[in-house]
């Protein structure tokens, strides 16, 4: 990260100057607020971490519990998930605690005694190669200590507001239109204004039943037990992630982190009609008396129980994720607008792609960056992507829950496995044309940055100091666009296409540089080089838009030249990026939203011109 040029930097510069409601942040909950998020779960505080750097926006998160979640329900990590970490700071630090999944086992009845199991397939995890990040397991709980410490670190030194209940809510008029009814830890009501409200407050959201958006799918007819358990077993694929078919029922197997601890999803069955949901009273007894029997001829000898549940699996999604999809003051997020199993991992994943889709939005409009039209792309975005991954799920849980002798392959399991790859990994979104998604006519310049796709990272070498990273690695959750120049052949110190847009991007830069402001506080713009030797040339030779003054010292930044790897690492082969240059602009949520001709300047201009509104003097 870049510090220092606001003057001499000893403590962590990962905790930023507190600006704006950052400053004497008021400890009781004010009356007013810009954004009031309701529940601090993964979506909840994602969204105020994103917020946290956006100083001049008062938002509140408030949550009923009395302090921070000990012992998380959900587990698995996708690596989008990890990627969108990365761009909070703490990738690093919560892969090293985390289990790592390297491997899936699968496990069928033995041919020769259809009471025992027998190992089959055991396909890698991430047979493609479709992301440079890990898949997961690590408690909820640690993920949103991560994002909380985020949140308190953020100029705007956002915390949770423990101890308040939501009641419901009322739309009105006036600059705080959302009037908003809670309860204190004793009782108490209390009344506060919002401008937007973000319901985080899961699957019997009381924000989803206030502004009557309901939940329609089927109905649940089919119960999991759900157990994190310390054991003394003879399974040999104890400390790796199997999904078990068995004579007896079926098993998803997923070892937790710290090198013990394992959860078990254990099949329990069809739910009888007229059940009432007395399914979930089962003893973990019962549950684990189940587990041995899928593991037979292997025994598990439950030392310990940190957690379990029974839960009835439906696949469930709202109408809308807003009040108003055409004029939003209210948004839905993760399980107060769809549910479906855990077996697949993806509830925490998508339910964070939801609180960031939102957060950066709100941001961007309640800063004056962008025209409320912003924040409408927000349920045409996430609805979609919903609906994917209730298909996914339903599929996938269809399958784990069929008996092996009903299975027409018996293979079939591991094949779905590996074939999903990419969307079980989070990377399968892509969201439509819209105000920040351009059209696709410019996409064969860069056919491997799918625009609507999440920014698919790649090494490229940073010239001012010959350092190899991550292109993507610089996406900091900072709310800014970054703007990728991919140059033409010419040499950076020769009259080119890339000389040519850069001096007509001086115009742009300005129109979108806050007063007293950087001139990349919006837009982060960078060039990464044809030329595989950084011998050949010095960083003075790109052109000045590239090492624009930053800070009270007004001094040059000079980490935004780039050029590409040699030979089978040149991301311009990779990615498939036009020999006569592209730009490739990626949103503040790491997704592509456009990719453009270089000899096209303009383009650039009327992509923002849609989606940003022109810094004004105050």
């Amino acid at each position: 990260m870049q510090f220092h040029h606001n003057g001499y930097v000893s403590q962590d510069p990962r905790k930023f100057t507190a600006a704006g409601y950052g400053i004497d942040r008021a400890d009781e909950l004010p009356d007013e607020m810009d954004v009031l998020i309701v529940g601090s779960g993964p979506a909840g505080m994602i969204a105020a971490a994103q917020l946290s750097m956006f100083p001049e926006v008062n938002t509140r998160i408030i949550e009923r519990r009395d302090g921070r979640l000990e012992l998380g329900q959900a587990d698995g990590i996708q690596s989008r998930s990890v990627e969108t970490f990365q761009a909070f700071g703490f990738a690093t630090e919560i892969t090293e605690e985390a289990y790592e999944i390297t491997e899936m086992s699968f496990w069928n009845p033995d041919p020769q005694n259809r009471d025992h199991i027998v190992r089959g397939a055991r396909p890698i995890d991430d047979e493609h190669g479709i992301s440079e990040f890990p898949h997961l397991i690590v408690n909820q709980a640690r993920v949103l200590d991560y994002f909380a410490r985020f949140a308190q670190r953020g100029p705007a030194r956002i915390t949770p507001d423990y101890g308040w209940t939501f009641v419901g809510l009322e739309q009105s008029t006036g600059e705080y239109p959302v009037v908003v009814t809670l309860e204190d830890s004793q009782g108490n009501p209390r009344t506060v204004r919002a401008k937007y409200v973000v319901g985080c407050d899961g699957a019997r959201s009381r924000v989803r039943k206030s502004i009557n958006r309901t939940l329609d799918g089927n109905q649940a007819n089919h119960a999991w037990g759900v157990m994190d358990v310390v054991v003394d077993t003879d399974f040999p694929d104890w400390r790796t992630k199997c999904a078990i078919h068995s004579k007896a029922g079926s098993i998803l197997h997923i070892p937790r982190e710290g090198g013990y601890l394992c959860r078990i999803y254990v099949d329990l069955g069809v739910v009888p009609e007229g059940d009432n949901h007395k399914v979930r009273e089962t003893p973990i007894e019962k549950i684990i008396a189940k587990a041995n029997e899928i593991y037979a001829p292997y025994f598990i000898d439950v030392k310990m129980v940190a957690w379990h549940s029974v839960y009835e699996v439906g696949h469930r999604l709202v109408d809308a994720f807003a009040n108003d999809p055409k004029s939003p003051r209210v948004f839905l997020t993760g399980d107060a607008c769809h549910t479906h199993s855990a077996k697949a991992g993806q509830g925490m994943n998508v339910s964070m792609q939801d609180g960031f889709n939102i957060a950066w939005k709100l941001g961007h409009v309640l800063s004056g960056r962008a025209p409320e039209e912003l924040l409408c792309t927000y349920h045409s975005e996430r609805q979609p992507a919903a609906r994917n991954l209730i298909a996914f799920d339903r599929e996938w849980s269809t399958l784990m829950a069929t008996p092996p002798e009903e299975l027409e392959d018996p293979s079939i399991l591991e094949k779905y496995y590996v074939e999903a790859e990419e969307f079980a990994a989070g990377m399968m979104t892509q969201y439509d044309q819209n105000m920040i998604v351009d059209s696709a006519e410019h996409q064969h310049l860069a056919k491997g940055f799918p625009v609507g796709k999440r920014f698919k990272s790649y090494e490229v070498l940073r010239r001012c100091d010959a350092f190899v990273q991550h292109l993507g690695h610089q996406h900091f959750a900072d709310g800014r666009y970054r703007i990728y120049a991919f140059a033409d052949s010419a040499l950076p110190n020769q009259q080119s296409a890339l000389t040519a847009w850069a001096e007509a991007m001086g115009p742009l830069v300005e129109k979108y540089t806050p007063e007293h402001g950087d001139p990349n506080d919006w837009l982060d713009i960078k060039v990464i080089y044809q030329q595989t030797n950084h011998h050949d040339y010095e960083v003075l030779d790109a052109p000045r838009l590239f090492r624009p003054f930053n800070g009270e010292l007004c001094v040059p930044n000079w980490e935004n030249v780039y050029n590409a790897l040699p030979a089978e690492k040149d991301i311009f082969n990779a990615r498939e990026i036009s020999r006569d240059g592209a730009v490739v602009i990626v949103r503040p949520d790491q997704y592509v939203g456009a990719v453009l001709p270089l000899n096209d300047p303009a383009a650039v201009e009327a992509y923002f011109t849609k989606n940003l509104v022109p810094a004004k003097s105050s």
